[in-house]
């Protein structure tokens, strides 16, 4: 159990590449999922894939990935992350134990430490993925979406892992709500004084907190929303609290 758990979302895009240690992924209670979702996966021919998952011929070469997961390169999945919030975050400059706070969300594998060795692969949260051709005749047109195939079970892994600040977007989070998790979100403020939800930068201002958060010295001793909002302080970010929402002030 962590003292702060920071719950991250993924990302679309993906490094390329790895070793071939093999997936090392924690929380097993959600392997059975897991597992399943990679067999439906592997069922599918690739144009097939591509058609169920809405994606454009450019990423052909990820649809082909994803019919062989278990045998494909893996990396530190706070390295095969990439994109706006994970350059905000900066990974290669965090200590061990800044990069063992940090979890991130997944459709495929519904959450993993940032240290958990994956491969890279293509499927996203608001997904439907056809059932392997072997069940088809028992569940005929079955095509459920990733909240239906996660039902409970990343809520039950996150509720045991003590106080969640979780900045995962909307579609992950409802993969796995977590009930009394600090959200958060980003503000700026305009020349009128009236705020404005971020939206371009969000993913870069919530990677700064992740990374501030994450190599706080007391870090471990935060177990609630009052403790994070005086590390973002101190670090110089303008923070404002509601119920369990921080809001970042930009």
């Amino acid at each position: 159990m962590w003292a702060m758990l920071i719950v991250l979302p993924p990302s679309e895009t993906k490094a390329p590449g790895g070793e071939s240690d093999g997936l090392d992924v924690s929380f097993s209670s959600l392997d059975p999922i897991r597992q399943e979702i990679m067999e439906d996966l592997a069922a599918l021919d690739v144009d097939e894939m591509m058609a169920a998952l809405k994606l454009p011929a450019t990423k052909r070469e990820e649809a082909e990935e994803n019919r062989a997961l278990l045998r494909a390169p893996v990396m530190p999945a706070i390295y095969r992350y990439t994109g706006v919030l994970y350059d905000a975050l900066d990974a290669a400059t965090l200590t061990d134990p800044a990069v063992s706070r940090i979890a991130i969300g997944s459709a495929l594998f519904g959450v993993v430490m940032g240290s958990d060795t994956i491969p890279r692969y293509r499927l996203s949260g608001g997904s439907k993925l056809p059932v392997r051709k072997t069940d088809a005749a028992a569940q005929k047109n079955s095509i459920p979406t990733m909240k239906k195939r996660w039902g409970s079970a990343i809520t039950d892994v996150l509720q045991e892992q003590g106080f969640v600040v979780d900045m995962r977007s909307g579609a992950y989070q409802q993969l796995g709500p977590v009930l009394g998790a600090v959200t958060v979100r980003v503000e700026s403020v305009q020349e009128d004084g009236s705020r404005k939800v971020v939206s371009h930068f969000n993913k870069h201002y919530k990677g700064e907190l992740a990374r501030v958060l994450a190599s706080a010295p007391d870090a471990d001793s935060v177990t609630g929303i009052q403790g994070v909002a005086a590390i973002a302080e101190a670090a110089g970010m303008t923070v404002e609290i509601s119920d369990r929402e921080l809001t970042l002030v930009v």
